[in-house]
């Protein structure tokens, strides 16, 4: 991997992860279009990558710095989080089972419908 590259992906990781602990949003919302548009990834390559670096970062760090400070409902922690396993392997395969250009689609639609959500919604 050239420098140019490790520069590249660690400025990716670097900006998910300040956006994804100022706002809350998902590093995935920020890593997948970076890894398609500045690095040349696959849209399944990129999902699978994105999905492969939160795991430690989120958990460790960013919930235990809010839980600091606003302790979280762990119940509902455990019960998301049981879904969520669910959900993130069906979501998975589904994306798996698609053509690139229909998934790519899908996740910009999604994060279309978000970003008019936070601009014009109440």
């Amino acid at each position: 991997m050239s420098a140019t590259a490790i520069g590249m992906l660690l400025l990716i990781g670097l900006l998910a992860g300040v956006l994804s602990g100022f706002v809350g949003v998902g590093g995935g919302i920020i890593m997948v279009p970076a890894l398609v548009w500045l690095m040349g990834y696959e849209q399944h390559q990129a999902q699978g990558t994105s999905l492969a670096v939160l795991v430690l970062p989120v958990v460790a760090v960013a919930a235990w710095n809010y839980h600091r400070q606003y302790p979280l409902d762990l119940r509902a922690v455990g019960l998301i989080a049981v879904a969520f396993v669910v959900g993130g392997y069906l979501g998975s395969r589904m994306a798996l089972s698609l053509p690139t250009d229909i998934v790519k689609r899908v996740f910009g639609l999604l994060m279309l419908a978000a970003s008019m959500k936070l601009i014009f919604g109440k």
